[in-house]
């Protein structure tokens, strides 16, 4: 069998080339001279017979070619050192380790002490927290990237399954010296003429574009569109806009009096969380068993 013509070194660099577009920040990345990397870029070029560069003043722009191998490096070295990373786990007498994401929330103020409840009980298996895609939790499933992805909406792939987990309220969240922070509830017209940070600003079906603003016709002032939810805390803190987002993971920031939650009206919008995993997942294996514990976790 033919051995391949680039080495993890040559993935690495394109990897890093794709992320900052510059020799030098790429090499700086890598820990390598600007002069190194160029003379690895030719080697590449070389082994491939492909050019992967053009150079546009200081920045490098990618060939096709480069961009391909670009996205496939980000895959297969991720998915290396998650490998790598569950061979010493197993070292330590870890048999599996189940990969969970949260869809578009990075919150994880509950996660401690589930961990330590499950592991309790379950001492051969762990439990790993994934970034990445935190939109696409369906294709992060079926790529294997993830094993586990809390989610809401009510319909399922067909390739995975789910189990319910919890019910939590959308809430107007703002600044404490907003003028709407001593408010019992909010209302679209409560609303309406506010600057307000979205997550984004493609209506779905159980948030609050399409169950509060237009049934209403009435809208805030789109100031801008945040996909990072911990980025929209930070602005609404700093008095920046008002947003609406899910009431446990603004949990910990209304406790440390940065931002205020209030209700919302003339009805609560609620969002079912969910459990979701491939259907193909054996039963009793360990992907099971951490969601059955979700399960029984948010349950109580």
């Amino acid at each position: 069998m033919d051995s391949p013509r680039l080495d993890l070194r040559h993935l690495q660099m394109i990897r890093a080339i794709g992320r900052t577009g510059r020799v030098v920040d790429a090499a700086d990345e890598l820990g390598l001279t600007p002069s190194a990397l160029s003379h690895r870029i030719k080697e590449a070029e070389r082994r491939l017979d492909v050019p992967l560069f053009e150079r546009m003043h200081k920045r490098l722009r990618m060939t096709a070619a480069a961009e391909y191998l670009a996205n496939f490096s980000e895959k297969f070295l991720g998915e290396l050192y998650l490998i790598e990373d569950e061979v010493r786990r197993m070292n330590a007498g870890i048999d599996h380790v189940v990969r969970i994401a949260v869809e578009n929330y990075s919150t994880y103020h509950w996660f401690p002490n589930f961990l330590a409840n499950f592991r309790s009980d379950h001492t051969t298996i762990d439990i790993q927290i994934m970034a990445g895609n935190r939109r696409d939790m369906v294709g992060s499933l079926l790529d294997r990237h993830i094993d586990l992805a809390i989610t809401t909406g009510a319909v399922s792939h067909s390739a995975t399954q789910r189990l319910p987990l919890f019910q939590d309220p959308l809430v107007f969240i703002c600044a404490p010296e907003h003028p709407l922070a001593a408010a019992k509830s909010v209302s679209a017209t409560d609303i309406e003429g506010q600057r307000f940070i979205t997550f984004t600003k493609t209506p779905e079906p159980d948030q609050e574009f399409a169950r509060l603003f237009r049934p209403e016709r009435r809208y805030p002032v789109w100031t801008a569109s945040v996909e990072l939810p911990e980025a929209i805390i930070e602005l609404v803190a700093a008095d920046q806009g008002t947003s609406i987002l899910a009431q446990w993971a603004v949990e910990p920031h209304v406790a440390a009096g940065r931002v205020m939650a209030i209700p919302l009206a003339p009805e609560p919008i609620l969002v079912d969380w969910n459990c979701e995993f491939r259907s193909d997942e054996p039963e009793a294996n360990p992907v099971r068993q951490v969601a059955a514990a979700l399960h029984d976790w948010f349950s109580q």
